[in-house]
């Protein structure tokens, strides 16, 4: 059997029906209840963290609302950060939600903005007079991954479904399944480290774990399965060189670690950070205390780092206040 990559596996494992999403049944419980309502159905805002299904439940309501050319015609979905800016809000969004019906009968019209957290304020102030002057056959659901960036008077006018974090065992079922159907098997003897591996790249994100699974099968990583070969390709650190800078800095050898860290091609900072957060459990002498405080700074220099500051240097003072630390 010819193993399908031409079709993302994310769209074609994407779920279906509310029983197929993973781990979320408080939202889903009720989310079942206003889909019965239609009309009477609120707005809607998906809230939490990525890859967690919120895409795919706003997706099963307008599917399950809205049949075969119903739905095409009368849901409109769009990337809010690509997308939602002030002249597309007043002129196409507007259009769109204040337009007729070509059919007679009165039907409903969703809009479904993902990644809604990153529309301006200014333009949020907009949508939310279009959402107040929505006739009550059109329906909005936004997604964001922090719904402390979206204004008070959207949230006021919604009702709100927290989406939880994927426990690990629920990721690797759903990737044991895909790999069922795609007829593809992982040697047996790194099976769990494989999986371990994949569930922390995609730090709890389905998506991304799904989109590393099939990436990994891609390149023919599987048959001679090299972890730390698929780590260097993700951008990871490859497993014997984070070794090497554990013990250094176990052993207060600054120069070493520092040696280590400019030896890295292509080092991807936020990968490598997560992975020295990962290590901070197996340094000797680290108590509560410490551990908070390089908890701290490791957020510290993320941000450093994504405000543009010197990858290189800022990580050097990471391995400096670790060694510090000791």
């Amino acid at each position: 059997m010819t193993i399908d990559l031409e079709t993302p596996w994310v769209e074609k494992y994407r779920p279906n029906e509310f029983e197929e999403i993973v781990s979320q049944n408080i939202a889903i419980n009720n989310l079942k209840k206003f889909v019965k309502k239609k009309f009477d159905m609120p707005h809607m805002i998906f809230a939490g963290p990525a890859g967690t299904g919120k895409t795919s439940c706003a997706l099963i309501i307008a599917k399950k609302l809205l049949k075969g050319e119903k739905y095409y015609r009368n849901v409109m979905e769009l990337n809010a950060s690509d997308t939602v800016r002030m002249e597309f809000v007043r002129e196409k969004l507007k259009y769109f939600v204040s337009q007729n019906m070509i059919l007679t009968e009165n039907e409903l019209k969703i809009v479904i903005l993902d990644e809604a957290d990153n529309i301006p304020k200014t333009v949020q102030q907009t949508l939310r007079r279009i959402i107040e002057s929505a006739p009550n056959n059109v329906k909005f659901i936004l997604m964001c991954n922090y719904i402390n960036e979206i204004i008070d008077p959207i949230i006021s006018r919604c009702a709100v479904f927290r989406f939880v974090n994927l426990p690990k065992e629920k990721v690797i079922e759903r990737l044991k399944l895909i790999l069922t159907q795609e007829k593809i098997t992982i040697p047996k003897a790194k099976e769990k480290e494989f999986f371990d591996v994949l569930f922390f790249i995609s730090a709890g994100d389905l998506r991304k774990a799904i989109n590393t699974l099939q990436m990994a099968v891609a390149l023919e990583l599987l048959e001679d399965l090299d972890i730390d070969e698929l780590l260097k390709i993700l951008g990871f650190v490859e497993e014997p060189i984070l070794d090497q800078l554990k013990q250094s800095i176990n052993e207060k050898n600054f120069k070493t670690a520092r040696e280590l860290l400019y030896s890295i091609d292509f080092l991807d900072s936020r990968n490598f950070i997560r992975q020295l957060t990962k290590t901070l459990p197996d340094l000797k002498n680290l108590g509560n205390n410490k551990y908070s405080k390089l908890i701290k700074y490791f957020g510290e220099v993320d941000f450093r780092i994504s405000q543009g500051a010197d990858e290189k240097i800022q990580l050097t003072s990471l391995l400096a206040e670790l060694i510090n630390s000791r």
